[in-house]
């Protein structure tokens, strides 16, 4: 049975000093587990947008009236706090579990051999939005779920989806020069479908923001804009968002482009499509709760969609491998 290995004081110093690079000085991961640290980050973003939704379909918003304790005597939900209680406590605590795949993603990063410097940036990117939100989460509950602090918390999710995205698509990626797989105006019409994305996921928070849906059985205050007008006017930049998807799925089967926009594209459509279908569905039934939390979740899944045919324009190879420059008695020997 091996030994545990001696750490002298200069290791430990060094540990405590500078732990990432302590570690990545010891260990290279497999390209396969950056690649999966980088995911499990994005499945935690997308998570706590989840289990979000639940505290404020539940009427749980307030279930821990302060913060950063639950209540001014108590870190933790007590007992007579209620279901209510547990389920706002217990989102909280998921922030720690998402800091922890964030935290991997980063230590993952750092430890490539060589070292890529723009992966690791792109975990620190969701480290200082993780807690930025986190703080954004507390003054949500401090000025009573004000709808438009609510909204800022989940656009600042929606950033946090976005760069752990791209840190997910570059963990599969090299670190060559990006090279474009269509044309400009391909990547023109791809830029406006981003705009509108962007765009239909700010005038969504401004229909939850309006809607019955305050996230407190108490009375909290709304947005004071006509819901159902909202509602209509998000319906509408739906339908842009759709036709602009078609329209691109159209061009580049004319320009026969590579597999990989055309397939990102599909699968953007078909998220699109069952998305719209949940959409007109809680519209006309009063809105359950299960199905917002549904279109809650999707509205993450479509902006995971976008980006990923919007990274699917261009190829980034690896580096180029310089070989050695023959030597002198090489080269005489090949011309003898």
């Amino acid at each position: 049975m091996d030994g545990v290995p001696n750490v002298t004081r200069a290791d430990a110093l060094a540990a405590v000093r500078n732990p990432l690079a302590f570690i990545a000085a010891r260990w290279t991961p497999e390209p396969r587990t950056v690649e999966r640290a980088a995911l499990s980050a994005l499945v935690m973003s997308v998570l706590i947008v989840v289990t979000g939704g639940a505290v404020r379909l539940t009427g749980s918003g307030l279930g821990c009236p302060t913060w950063p304790k639950c209540t001014t005597d108590s870190l933790t939900a007590t007992s007579e706090m209620g279901l209510h209680g547990a389920i706002e406590f217990g989102n909280r605590m998921l922030t720690y579990v998402l800091c922890a795949a964030v935290g991997w993603a980063i230590i993952a990063a750092r430890s490539t051999a060589p070292h890529r410097r723009g992966l690791t940036r792109l975990g620190w990117a969701q480290f200082w939005i993780v807690m930025s939100n986190a703080v954004l989460g507390g003054i949500v509950v401090l000025v009573g779920l004000n709808p438009y602090t609510v909204a800022a918390h989940f656009v600042a999710t929606s950033a946090l989806i976005a760069v752990a995205t791209v840190m997910w698509q570059r963990t599969r990626e090299g670190d060559g020069e990006p090279r474009p797989l269509v044309g400009g105006a391909v990547r023109q019409l791809v830029w406006f479908l981003v705009a509108a994305s962007v765009l239909l996921i700010l005038v969504g928070t401004v229909v939850t923001g309006a809607g019955p849906h305050a996230g407190d059985s108490s009375e909290v205050a709304r947005m004071p804009l006509d819901w159902e007008t909202v509602s209509k006017v998000h319906a509408v930049l739906a339908w842009i968002v759709v036709s602009l998807t078609f329209a691109l799925w159209f061009v580049l089967k004319a320009v026969d482009s590579p597999k990989g926009p055309l397939d990102r594209t599909r699968d953007l459509f078909l998220v699109l499509l069952a998305q719209g279908v949940i959409g007109y569905v809680q519209y006309f039934t009063n809105l359950p709760e299960v199905l917002v939390g549904l279109h809650m979740f999707g509205s993450a899944l479509v902006w995971i969609a976008v980006l990923r045919v919007l990274l699917a324009l261009r190829e980034r190879p690896g580096p180029a491998v310089r070989l050695p420059e023959p030597s002198a008695e090489v080269t005489a020997g090949s011309r003898a």
